[in-house]
C-alpha cells in the first residue's frame, strides 16, 4: 500500500518507522521542516519538503498514492482531508478537534474513498475500548473515559512536562466539551468537573477537556444516561491552567501561552500513559460494572527509545490503517473509531502495543 505521511514530528517519526519496516507499505513523508525530514534518513522512506499550508503542494504530494496519514497540527486537518479527497486518496488523521472532525464527516458523505479521523489515543483507542465494553450491557447507565499522558517524574509546579503537541494541549483546554447527562447531549466547560482518584497508590485529578469522546456522543445518544471524557493529570495542574487561561485571559492569547510553555516546560521522553474506562448498566438482570485500566510506559531501550505517548498514538493510527488494508473496516465514507473491533485491534501487529502494557492491579 502506498501511503503519504504528512508530518515528521515525534509521532510521525514513529509512524514512518513502523509502517516502512512492516513490509506492506511504501511510505513518503512530507513536511515543511528540513530538520524533521533529516531525522528520517535512516529509514527506508521517501521524503519531500513542501509548504504544508499550500493546498496545491499538498494535493500534488498525494497524487498517485493510496492513502494519506495526517500527523500535522490539528488546524490543518480539514485542509489536508479536502486535498486527499481531490487526489482520490483515503484519509486518516490524529485530530482531537471537534470542528475539524465535523467538517471531515461532511466531506466524507457520499465519497468513494474512506475518511477516518481521530485515530490516536484519545480520541481513538479510548473510544474503541468504551464502545466494546458498552456492547456487553442490555441497558447502559454510565460510561466514564479517563486518559492521561503524564511525566513519570514531575518536578515543577504544573506537575507536567511536554509529551505531545502544545497546539493540541491548549486546544483541548479551551473548547467546550461534549457529554451526555440524563440521556441528553450537552456541552460542558473545559477544566471543570474536577474529580480525584488513585491508581496503584498514586493520586490523580481529572477534568473536562475537548475532543476525547470522538463520535461516541452520536453513537450512544439515546442509549446511555451519562457519558463523559476527562483528561488525567497530577493534582494541582488543572488549577494552574485554569488561572492562566481563564483568570489571566490567555485563552484569548493562545500563541503567547504556547510560546511560554515551549520555552519554560521541558519535553520528556520518560512518560506514562494512563487509560481508565468504566461502564455500568444492566446485564443479565443485574446492575454490573466493567473496567478497563492500563498504564503504558515509555520504551527506554538504547537502540530505539520511544515515549509512551509516541507508542500509544502511533499504535492507534497504524493499527487503523492496517485493519483498513486488511478490509476489516469499511472501504469508503466516514469511519468512526467505534467501528473498530477491540479484539481485532489488540490482535493487530501495531495495536498489540496496548495489549502488551501492564494492567493496573488495583483501583482505589
Amino acid at each position: 500500500m502506498r501511503v503519504v505521511l504528512m508530518g515528521a514530528g515525534h509521532i510521525g517519526q514513529t509512524i514512518a518507522a513502523w509502517l516502512s519496516h512492516s513490509g506492506d507499505y511504501t511510505v513518503k513523508v512530507v513536511d515543511c521542516s528540513v530538520v524533521a525530514l533529516k531525522a528520517l534518513a535512516h529509514l527506508p522512506v521517501e521524503t519531500a519538503l513542501i509548504d504544508t499550508s499550500d493546498v496545491a503542494e499538498l494535493r500534488d504530494s498525494m497524487t498517485g498514492y493510496d492513502a494519506v496519514i495526517n500527523a500535522l497540527p490539528y488546524h490543518l486537518a480539514l485542509t489536508v482531508a479536502t486535498q486527499a479527497k481531490a487526489a482520490g486518496c483515503h484519509y486518516f488523521d490524529l485530530t482531537e478537534d471537534v470542528a475539524a472532525t465535523r467538517g471531515i464527516m461532511a466531506l466524507a458523505e457520499g465519497a468513494k474513498t474512506a475518511f477516518m479521523p481521530q485515530c490516536g489515543l484519545a480520541p481513538g483507542f479510548i473510544g474503541i475500548v468504551a464502545h466494546h465494553l458498552s456492547q456487553k450491557f442490555t441497558e447502559l447507565h454510565e460510561v466514564k473515559m479517563r486518559v492521561g499522558a503524564l511525566p513519570a517524574f514531575p518536578t515543577n509546579s504544573l506537575k507536567y512536562n511536554l509529551t505531545w503537541s502544545v497546539d493540541g494541549l491548549i486546544n483541548e483546554y479551551c473548547h467546550p466539551c461534549e457529554a451526555i447527562r440524563d440521556g441528553n447531549v450537552i456541552e460542558v466547560l473545559p477544566l471543570e468537573g474536577m474529580e480525584h482518584f488513585s491508581l496503584d497508590g498514586t493520586e490523580y485529578e481529572a477534568f473536562n477537556t475537548s475532543g476525547g469522546l470522538g463520535t461516541l456522543c452520536d453513537t450512544l445518544k439515546g442509549k446511555v444516561q451519562t457519558l463523559d471524557y476527562k483528561t488525567v493529570r497530577y493534582p494541582g495542574h488543572g488549577a494552574i491552567m485554569k488561572m492562566l487561561l481563564q483568570e489571566l485571559g490567555m485563552q484569548h492569547d493562545q500563541e503567547t501561552l504556547k510560546a511560554i510553555l515551549r520555552k519554560s516546560v521541558p519535553l520528556t521522553m520518560q512518560d506514562v500513559v494512563l487509560v481508565f474506562v468504566t461502564v455500568s448498566g444492566e446485564c443479565d438482570g443485574k446492575f454490573m460494572q466493567e473496567v478497563f485500566a492500563r498504564k503504558i510506559f515509555a520504551d527506554r531501550s538504547e537502540t530505539n527509545p520511544m515515549s509512551a505517548i509516541q507508542i500509544t498514538t502511533a499504535a492507534g493510527i497504524c493499527g487503523a490503517i492496517d485493519l483498513f488494508r486488511e478490509k476489516k473496516l469499511p472501504q469508503s465514507g466516514f469511519i468512526k473509531q467505534e467501528q473498530v473491533a477491540l479484539p481485532d485491534l489488540l490482535a493487530n501487529r501495531f495495536g498489540c502495543a496496548y495489549q502488551q502494557s501492564r494492567q493496573v492491579e488495583s483501583i482505589g
